[in-house]
């Protein structure tokens, strides 16, 4: 099962304050150009703490599986000297292993009261919680218990999870052209969008103003002059564009988190980002232009 990510002080805080944000932006600036821009603001500083823990907890599990390489490889070497596995383990456990080494302590503290090795890394993948430690730790257990050469084993497993780290920084330099790539797409949207609402949409609406109402604008559903609606300002035309940007830069950043980190969880940061950068840069040209 997945562990869900705990909520601390500064989430907590971080909401306490945008929540207050938002009430007094409601009570005293309603209406007003600052107000949207203010409720971004709020946004984000509900949203950092969160932001924060995800990169922090994507680091951490980087961490891991780059130092479980070094305690493999640690642990082939006792092993390949004659030292019984287990006691391999609690041999190693003195050594730095970085956001690795509580899980190693724990592994070895484990075996030294008697719990059974398959028990014990079973324990230590679970709370883990990472793909390529669980499928290692999987098969060290079963050649562990099959009686097999188990520092051949090893050694293969230290290879394998080698091979697979070396894997993911090649993915991560080859798509990182593409990561860049969609920043600089999203940021020409936001352009585009800006172009549109700050000096297309004043011209349409003048020109639908000019017509005697037969072609203008209505949000009330009808078709302005001609069925006795109101001609729709621009900025009451805009309005959609700020939603239109917040669903692209969401999807945007999923899709490269999936594409630079393999995962749709990795591109909440992602999406994060894109997000905020559409908010505070459409309410932020709303208070210059407007």
């Amino acid at each position: 099962m997945k562990r869900r990510l705990p909520i601390n002080k500064s989430q907590i805080m971080g909401l306490m304050i945008a929540l207050l944000i938002t009430i007094l932006d409601l009570v005293f600036l309603f209406g007003s150009n600052i107000f949207y821009f203010l409720l971004s603001i709020a946004f984000v500083i509900a949203g950092l703490p969160f932001f924060m823990a995800i990169i922090l907890e994507t680091n951490l599990t980087r961490e891991k599986d780059q130092m479980f390489l070094e305690f493999t490889r640690n642990l082939v070497e006792s092993v390949k000297a004659g030292t019984p596995i287990s006691k391999s383990i609690i041999n190693i456990q003195s050594k730095d292993y970085g956001g690795l080494t509580p899980y190693v302590n724990k592994l070895a503290n484990q075996i030294s009261l008697g719990i059974p090795l398959k028990n014990a890394f079973e324990t230590f993948a679970r709370d883990i919680d990472s793909p390529t430690i669980s499928r290692a730790v999987g098969i060290i257990s079963e050649s562990e218990k099959a009686g097999g050469k188990i520092d051949v084993i090893l050694e293969s497993v230290a290879k394998s999870v080698s091979q697979v780290e070396k894997l993911r920084k090649e993915r991560r330099a080859a798509i990182y052209t593409l990561v860049v790539q969609g920043y600089i797409i999203f940021m020409i949207f936001i352009v585009i969008m800006l172009v549109m609402q700050f000096k297309i949409l004043p011209i349409a609406t003048g020109l639908g103003a000019g017509m005697e109402g037969a072609e203008s604008v209505d949000l009330g559903g009808g078709f302005g002059g001609l069925f006795g609606g109101e001609i729709a300002s621009p900025e009451e035309l805009s309005k959609p564009f700020v939603w239109l940007l917040i669903v692209q830069g969401l999807f945007a950043g999923l899709v490269i988190g999936k594409l630079s980190e393999g995962s749709i969880k990795g591109g909440l940061k992602h999406s994060f980002i894109l997000v905020v950068l559409a908010l505070l840069i459409n309410q932020g040209g709303k208070l210059v232009m407007g």
